[in-house]
Formats: C-alpha cells, sequence, structure tokens
C-alpha cells in the first residue's frame, strides 16, 4: 500500500526524559493504524510532532511524499492532517457551526460565508454519520455529540489524515460503539486514520494495523486479524498481564449507609428514595447506563451535594448535612469520575495536588502554613509506588498523561488509608498493566477492612472486584445481587430496570 503518511526516526527528549527514540511509521490510504501502548509511552507526543505541536530532536514527517517543516500545525492541516485531541478544544458559549468555522477564515476576510459553511458541515456530517445540530451551543451537547463536532472541525478543513488522541476516554460503551462504525464508514470513504488508544478490544475491533510502543519506541507491529488481546497486551506491558482474584470477604460493621434518600438535579440525573448499606472489607458495585444517578451517588456520598430528604450515616454519625472537610475527616477517600474537572487542578504542580484535600491535616500544614518538604515527600512516594511516568513533583500535573494523572488520583486517596472509598471509574482512561494494578490496590483496601463503593460502567471490573451489585436506573437501586450470580443477561435485565424478572433469574440459578 503507498503510504500518504511516514514518520522516520522521531526522537524527541524533554530534558532528561525521553518520550520518543527513533520511532518510524507509515500509515496507506483508507487504512486504520492503532498507535497502542501504556499511559505515558510516547503516543501523544508522537502525534503532536506530527501535527506541529513539538519539534522533534531528529527525524522527519512526510505527508505525500512532501516533507512537513517542524513545529508548524498550520503546514499540517494545509498538507490534510486533522488532530481530535483528547480533551475537547470547543468554546462552550459558541454554536457548532462557529466552532467549525472557528480559524478558517482569513483575518483579510469582509465577511463569514455562513451559508457556505453550514451547506458543507451538513454534508460532512450525512457523509459520515456524523449527526449535528449546527445552531446547538456546545454547551447543550452530550460527550458523544462534543466528539462528533471536533471530528467535523477537522474534516471542514479537508483533512485527508486523522489522527485520534483516546478518542473514547470519555465516552460512553454505547458511545464508542457509535463511533467505530462511524471510524470504518470514514476509512471506506478514503480517509486514513491513526487511532491511538491503551484499550485492546478496542484496538482489535477497529484497526487494520497495530504499532506498539512502550517507553517511547516501536516494540512491535501487527495485522491486526492475525494477532491476539494477550500477544499486543504482552508487547505494551513487556510482560503477561494477569489480573488479581477477588478472595471471599469478610464483612465487618455497617460504615456506610443510606436512608430514603432524595437528591434533586443538579448537574446529573436525580436520586429517588435511593438506600443503602456498606460494610467495612465490602465492595459494592454500582452498575448503569450513563446518566442514572450514579454520578449523582458519587457526589453525595463525597459531599458535593446534599439531598432533598433522607439520611446519610458514616460510622453511625449522621452526615447528611456535612461539607467536604467534614466528609474527608471521617474517613471518606475518593476517586472523582472525572479526573480533570474534579480530580486536580491542572495550573497547579503535582505535590500541590496531592496535598489538596488534606491541605488542613496536620500531615500538611501547621498553625496555617503549609508544610512543603511534607507535601513533596507524599508526593515523590507516590509517584514511585504507583508508577507514574514523566512526573517530577515540582511540575504541573496538566503535563500528565491522562491515566498517569488517574494513577496519580489514585495514590492521593490510598496513600491516605481511607475507612471508606468511594472509587467512580476508577480504571478509564488507564491501560491493562495499570489496570491490574488499580484492581490489586483495590482488593487490598477491601481486605484491610475498607468499604469499598465501586461505581463503573465496566461490567467485567464491576464483576472481578464487587462482593454484591446493584443497578441504578431513573435515579433508583435495584436489589443487590452476589456478584457470584452475575452474567451478562442478568446485569443487562438489571441495567433495564426489569428487576422483577431478574430477581425470578437470580432465584432460579440460586436453586
Amino acid at each position: 500500500m503507498t503510504p500518504v503518511l511516514e514518520l522516520e526516526g522521531i526522537t524527541k527528549r524533554f530534558g532528561a526524559n525521553t518520550a520518543n527514540e527513533d520511532v518510524s511509521l507509515r500509515l496507506g490510504q483508507g487504512e486504520i493504524v492503532s498507535l497502542l501502548g501504556e499511559n505515558g509511552a510516547g503516543k501523544t507526543t508522537l502525534m503532536s510532532i506530527l501535527f506541529g505541536h513539538y519539534t522533534a530532536d531528529a527525524g522527519v514527517v512526510r505527508v505525500m511524499d512532501q516533507e512537513l517543516p517542524p513545529g508548524r500545525s498550520r503546514a499540517a492541516i494545509r498538507a490534510g492532517v486533522g488532530m481530535v485531541h483528547q480533551h475537547f478544544a470547543l468554546a462552550p458559549n459558541l454554536t457548532v457551526l462557529e466552532n467549525v468555522m472557528a480559524g478558517t477564515r482569513s483575518l483579510w476576510s469582509l465577511r463569514d460565508d455562513r451559508a457556505g459553511a453550514r451547506h458543507k458541515l451538513m454534508v460532512l456530517s450525512e457523509r459520515f454519520g456524523l449527526a449535528v445540530r449546527p445552531e446547538a451551543h456546545v454547551s447543550d451537547l452530550s460527550v458523544g455529540e462534543c466528539q462528533r463536532v471536533e471530528i467535523l472541525k477537522a474534516l471542514f478543513q479537508d483533512a485527508r489524515i486523522l489522527i485520534l488522541d483516546e478518542p473514547t476516554a470519555v465516552l460512553t460503551s454505547q458511545e464508542a460503539d457509535s463511533l467505530f462504525a462511524t471510524l470504518r464508514q470514514m476509512s471506506r470513504g478514503g480517509l486514513s486514520l491513526i487511532f491511538i488508544s491503551h484499550k485492546l478490544h478496542e484496538v482489535m475491533s477497529v484497526s487494520d494495523r497495530v504499532v506498539v510502543l512502550r517507553r517511547g519506541r516501536v516494540v512491535g507491529e501487527r495485522v491486526t486479524c492475525e494477532t491476539s488481546r494477550d500477544e499486543l497486551a504482552e508487547l505494551m506491558v513487556g510482560a503477561k498481564v494477569r489480573r488479581p482474584e477477588r478472595r471471599p470477604a469478610r464483612p465487618g460493621p455497617v460504615l456506610l449507609e443510606g436512608r430514603h434518600l432524595d437528591v434533586p438535579a443538579s448537574g446529573g440525573a436525580s436520586l429517588k428514595d435511593v438506600s443503602f448499606s456498606l460494610r467495612a472489607g465490602q465492595t459494592l458495585g454500582i452498575i448503569g447506563v450513563s446518566g442514572n444517578g450514579q454520578r449523582t451517588l458519587g457526589q453525595l456520598v463525597s459531599g458535593l451535594v446534599r439531598p432533598m430528604s433522607g439520611t446519610l450515616m458514616v460510622k453511625g454519625f449522621d452526615m447528611t448535612s456535612a461539607d467536604v472537610p467534614r466528609v474527608i475527616a471521617a474517613g471518606i477517600g475518593r476517586i472523582p469520575e472525572d479526573r480533570n474537572a474534579e480530580g486536580c487542578i491542572g495550573d497547579m504542580t503535582i505535590w500541590e495536588n496531592v496535598a489538596l484535600e488534606r491541605i488542613w491535616s496536620k500531615k500538611f500544614s501547621r498553625r496555617g502554613v503549609v508544610r512543603r518538604e511534607a507535601a513533596r515527600d507524599a508526593a515523590e512516594r507516590i509517584i514511585e509506588r504507583y508508577d507514574v511516568r514523566g512526573a517530577h513533583v515540582d511540575g504541573r500535573i496538566r503535563q500528565l498523561s491522562g491515566g498517569n494523572m488517574q494513577k496519580l488520583i489514585l495514590g492521593r486517596v490510598l496513600e491516605s488509608a481511607p475507612d471508606i472509598i468511594v472509587a467512580a471509574q476508577p480504571s478509564r482512561g488507564l491501560d491493562e498493566g495499570a489496570i491490574a494494578g488499580v484492581h490489586r490496590r483495590l482488593l487490598e483496601a477491601r481486605d484491610r477492612g475498607a468499604a469499598v463503593l465501586l461505581i463503573s460502567e465496566d461490567l467485567d471490573e464491576v464483576v472481578a472486584l464487587s462482593d454484591n451489585i446493584r443497578a441504578i436506573v431513573g435515579g433508583k437501586l435495584s436489589p443487590a445481587i452476589p456478584a457470584e450470580r452475575a452474567n451478562a443477561r442478568l446485569l443487562g435485565l438489571m441495567m433495564a430496570g426489569d428487576w422483577t424478572d431478574a430477581q425470578q433469574m437470580e432465584d432460579k440459578d440460586a436453586v
């Protein structure tokens, strides 16, 4: 296949850290190549060099046999390269059409051709099955709709080569499946795509060929139909990956209990008459289609929202109206669903983010003065123990890859040894090896006596880690079932709200 894109001998260093070393890659017309690697393997850096965000220390980039000038995004765009970033670059106060048109008009142009732009947008929308509403404000769109707008922005500028950087990191499984169908349609239409990911099932589903990076170097290249998830995982990590197994629980006293809780909708779905209990040494898994109230449940237990009625008990004390500092002081640690909006402050350093949630504790402050060395030591310990790559205690946390940011947040929570852990989507954005590490540490926390509230859209994760499982549908919780009895059909019935049939099926299986 004649290559439309060639990267040859790309090397990039940031100080003593080598992000890419002698990397070469080729892409054919209409081909989907997956760039696979662990968090911090150098995938995003390599694509940023291709798109002109970074200048390589060595190597060249060619598009249609023409060498691109280094460090010039505009040249890459003119050559037909488009990039969809992991974190959307959309203006929420503008419409879809205005976002798509942004940056496409010459400064010397006297007027916008909105009618022509709208027509071109709708033609692209129909051709590639990317339904959008041109006059809708981005602030009113779902995450999946924002993803479509980002792709259309690139196509609007006549991209022939499209780079998608972790495009499913913020999508539900249903939205991801829809995206994959769109990508296949685009490749059939002649577009060439580079799909950056660390999720093996996605790579196997969507790509024609896989290039594997490990610690900045290409360690393997495979035709997708001739390889397996196990082989790719071993190439990516450098060893066989085995997820830990859950041992039987030894539940202790009730640490967390909700009684008839009603929470009004505020940035998420409402909760209606929700009751639950969670014991020490036990994990309760919450499953459900995104947007059914699981986010609100996590925020409630974390002290971020308060109920309109009902009672929330923590270790026998009424915490219904408790604020966040009191919740943390009571021994509740949270791994938030959105690491960027709720888990950290991007422009603060890593050590500042480590100390942030417990800045008033004796460990990190004394008489109102922050103990910097204690916070820096804690950050160093987390970086080492949780394998946070590319991290320096004085570096800005936004400079980390999404997966390494997630590992740092996980370490911040678990190193404080909380009695209750709210883990919302804890492995979202992590590679296979890191997922195994997260699961091991959550199971260790449970085994030492912590109560874990696991909220996840990954059913395999919930079944692997939970002792009991409940579904949330329309803000209501289903009856609990033991994880040992869970299967795809039963969980599907629960998530659909068909709890009577689910209970009958469980009773039948239990006999």
